[in-house]
């Protein structure tokens, strides 16, 4: 259990550093846009489209590991009322209820993205995009996100196997 989740906390931190990546092609797109534009006034066409795409995957690729270093907007306030064992049985419950979600986004965008591939959607821009490249993030995000998820039920359940008791997990807002 231990190795499934360092494979899945090193999966989300792979996620993490290429949603980051992706940020720096997008804010670099942005700025050579603006030098076009400014000194040629000329455009690139594609900047708008290209970094709402982008934006759109380094989300999905984000959602992972933002959620193992519990930074996802949380509610606490069932942290301040329950302790000890009962608060580790309501993370596992959340776990269990975050998991089955993302289980079913994941098969919804695995959907989505194969019916651009079998249908061939392009976008409606000047560029033609084939959608499948920009829609294969999607499932890939959230099926890194189910994984995680997992791996938070694991811990979970070896924190209620040890009696661990998490609290001053909890007090803070990382891990």
């Amino acid at each position: 259990m231990e190795s499934f989740i360092r494979f899945c906390d090193r999966l989300s931190l792979y996620g993490g550093v290429l949603a980051g990546i992706l940020t720096i092609v997008a804010l670099l797109l942005v700025c050579a846009e603006m030098v076009i534009r400014t000194l040629f006034a000329k455009t690139l066409y594609i900047t708008e489209e290209y970094t709402g795409y982008l934006m759109a995957a380094l989300t999905f690729l984000a959602l992972a590991y933002t959620l193992r270093d519990k930074s996802h907007i949380r509610m606490v306030f069932l942290h301040e009322i329950v302790k000890g064992r009962a608060r580790n049985l309501v993370d596992l419950y959340a776990f269990i209820v975050g998991f089955i979600f993302c289980a079913i986004l994941t098969y919804n965008c695995y959907e989505f993205f194969f019916d651009s591939i079998r249908t061939g959607t392009r976008s409606m821009q000047i560029s033609a995009t084939p959608l499948a490249y920009p829609h294969f993030f999607m499932p890939l995000g959230s099926a890194i996100l189910t994984l995680q998820f997992a791996a938070e039920i694991c811990r979970s359940l070896i924190r209620l196997r040890t009696g661990e008791t998490g609290e001053a997990e909890s007090s803070t807002l990382g891990r």
